[in-house]
């Protein structure tokens, strides 16, 4: 497994540190300004942030996600040995005939 992203990665994260600094709006806290005739300018733009994270996002599960982690978790539970299948086992208080 390779650690190292790809342009297209590096791109991806750069809009989701891009989304998070746009999330805080301080230039528009005082604004009265209303957006398609009922939403609040303020409003307008979270929703805008909302719709941008989200494709952020989603473009970092396409392009810097790393293959390992599937990897790893499609090799299934890791086999025990026959000693400690259970605790019962492990606690030498199996069966004796």
């Amino acid at each position: 497994m390779s650690a190292r992203l790809t342009t297209r990665g590096k791109l991806a994260w750069g809009l989701v540190a891009l989304v998070t600094v746009l999330h805080f709006d301080f230039w528009w806290w005082d604004s009265t300004a209303i957006v398609f005739g009922f939403v609040p300018l303020t409003l307008a733009h979270q929703i805008g942030i909302t719709l941008g994270a989200g494709l952020a996002w989603a473009l970092v599960m396409r392009f810097a996600w790393p293959s390992g982690v599937e990897e790893w978790a499609d090799q299934g539970p890791i086999a025990k040995p026959a000693r400690e299948a259970s605790p019962r086992a492990a606690a030498g208080l199996g069966r004796s005939k």
